[in-house]
């Protein structure tokens, strides 16, 4: 008996000596991961293979990371493939005056990184509603779709149908249980990715009353903002789309000229003021400057009557429109007041209008937004209770080619040490294109885009082959639209797989190839919610 009790002693002093040592190597990797690599660039061998051994040391992980999230934040770059991380990235580094290659954007750094299928319940490539609709629900749902499931027709006009075919999504789970929640964007506030998480509806098109069809009793998008059930109603609420919650006999704040698209009369912006306690909405750079998060606990920021500008434009909006960073910024400092934590989405919407437009310049520089999004709220939370994820609703035909230099300016023509490679006709082309879109080139017409109204206005077309010279073209100013394979009136969205990057509690399952719709149940678990559907 002695002898099977010290046996017993030895064995547990072992297993203590055991978890100890594994604890100090894992605080020794947890420690390492939070030292990011160095940015010179690598200029021998050694270098390079130090570079590479470091990053696997990077990516070791400590059993810490089974803790659950107090807080998650789901940024969404809408229509961010990988080519255009890369060439953002690279641009970005660029534009710095680093070397872009080597160059990283906020949320590269990240630990975990997963492929995410982006095919919806009934399209290999789908649009961003049922795929957003993955995220928030964890379900997969047909192209138009906003958070219902697959089994409703898009012209469903029934609010018992809708109602019998709704799926709860993330938000207002989190309202259920009290927590804070928010949804950032800077497209409509309407538009399919943040309608998603507070609105269940057939046809994402159907943002308000005035494009119900007839006989519809679903209520519009922008009134289930007001209406829903779940909790206190979101937190936090900044964007675009002002129009689509102003009654069309009432004048739009920023131009007078053109009036709301409500035919019910209602104006939503009141209702939101007058529905809830130390509320605010707002339409401009001063009244978002004048914001107090200590004082306000519901805030509704809508900052043009359609979508908001891309990033390079935004200084040319009069009244101001607060970037996405600084969106990001105020709405961690609203929500984080609430103890039982929050969930936020942050969108970077207009990458992907910039790709339907075939102007890669906002595209990317969008895309560089976004990573400085990313950065403030790294910056304002805290690794060990908030889950950050980021990842893209679905791609573009928008490709990286060519075999130009290291270094080579992305945004320019395809070169080896400044000169410039050509295409079988002997001319000259650029390292980014599309494989269709408005860029096409064959009718011997070149275009630009026109930030005025988002079109395009004729350009130059030098030369009388196939496609222009583009010798004398600076490819690199913000209205140049790269060439397109396929002409079309708009590009189109891509099938293939996106990226998803992790960091924080529940991080660790974010790896493999996922389905899109796993990416709500990820976050759920880091919840701690052990049965996501209730």
């Amino acid at each position: 008996m002695q002898k099977q009790k010290l046996t017993k002693l030895a064995a547990a002093v072992s297993a203590l000596c055991l978890t100890l040592s594994v604890s100090a190597v894992a605080d020794d990797h947890h420690h390492d991961h939070h030292q990011q690599p160095s940015n010179q660039v690598p200029t021998s061998a050694a270098e390079w293979f130090k570079v590479g051994e470091q990053a696997v040391l990077v990516n070791k992980r400590d059993a810490a990371e089974l803790r659950k999230a107090k807080n998650v934040i789901l940024f969404v770059g809408d229509g961010m493939g990988v080519s255009t991380v890369t060439a953002a990235r690279i641009l970005e580094g660029q534009m710095a005056g680093r070397d872009g290659e080597f160059n990283r954007l906020g949320f590269e750094k990240f630990g975990y990184i997963a492929h995410s299928v982006t095919a919806s319940a009934n399209q290999q490539t789908s649009d961003s509603a049922p795929t957003a609709t993955a995220m928030v629900a964890g379900i997969k749902a047909n192209d138009g779709a906003i958070s219902v499931d697959q089994n409703i027709p898009r012209s469903e006009k029934s609010a018992e149908q809708h109602a019998a075919h709704s799926v709860k999504t993330i938000l207002e789970r989190a309202e259920e249980r009290g927590m804070s929640t928010g949804v950032v964007t800077t497209a409509r506030f309407t538009h399919a990715t943040p309608a998603v998480n507070y609105a269940h509806i057939a046809d994402r098109d159907w943002e308000a009353d005035s494009n119900l069809p007839a006989g519809a009793t679903v209520k519009d998008i922008a009134r289930q903002l007001l209406e829903t059930p779940y909790g206190d109603g979101l937190e936090v609420a900044l964007g675009g789309g002002r129009s689509y919650f102003m009654p069309n006999t009432v004048a739009d704040p920023e131009y007078p000229s053109q009036n709301g698209r409500r035919k019910d009369g209602r104006d939503l912006t009141l209702e939101w003021t007058s529905k809830y306690n130390n509320s605010e909405f707002i339409w401009n750079q001063a009244q978002f400057d004048g914001i107090n998060p200590a004082r306000t606990d519901h805030l509704l920021g809508l900052f043009e009557r359609s979508h908001m500008r891309y990033e390079a434009d935004r200084k040319d909006d009069a009244a101001g429109e607060p970037s996405l960073a600084d969106m990001t910024d105020k709405a961690i400092k609203i929500l984080q007041k609430n103890k039982k934590g929050f969930y936020l989405m942050v969108e970077a919407g207009r990458i992907d209008h910039a790709h339907h437009a075939g102007n890669a310049y906002r595209a990317l520089t969008d895309t560089v937004a976004l990573s400085e999004a990313v950065k403030k709220a790294k910056q304002l939370t805290n690794d060990k209770d908030t889950l950050i994820l980021v990842t893209a609703d679905h791609s573009h035909v928008f490709t990286i080619a060519g075999y130009p230099s290291r270094g080579n300016p992305i945004l320019g023509k395809t070169a080896v040490d400044g000169v410039a490679l050509t295409d079988s006709l002997g001319l000259p082309y650029t390292t980014l294109s599309y494989a269709n879109g408005p860029g096409w080139t064959g009718g011997l017409q070149r275009k630009e885009f026109n930030p005025a109204n988002e079109g395009t206005v004729s350009a130059p077309y030098a030369g009388s082959k196939l496609r222009p010279d583009l010798t004398a073209v600076d490819t690199a100013t913000a209205n140049y639209m790269q060439e397109a394979t396929v002409p079309m009136g708009a590009e189109t969205h891509a099938g293939e797989d996106v990226a998803i990057y992790a960091d924080g509690p529940g991080a660790y399952l974010v790896r493999g190839t996922l389905e899109q719709n796993v990416i709500y149940h990820v976050m759920a678990d880091a919840l701690g919610w052990t049965n996501n559907r209730r």
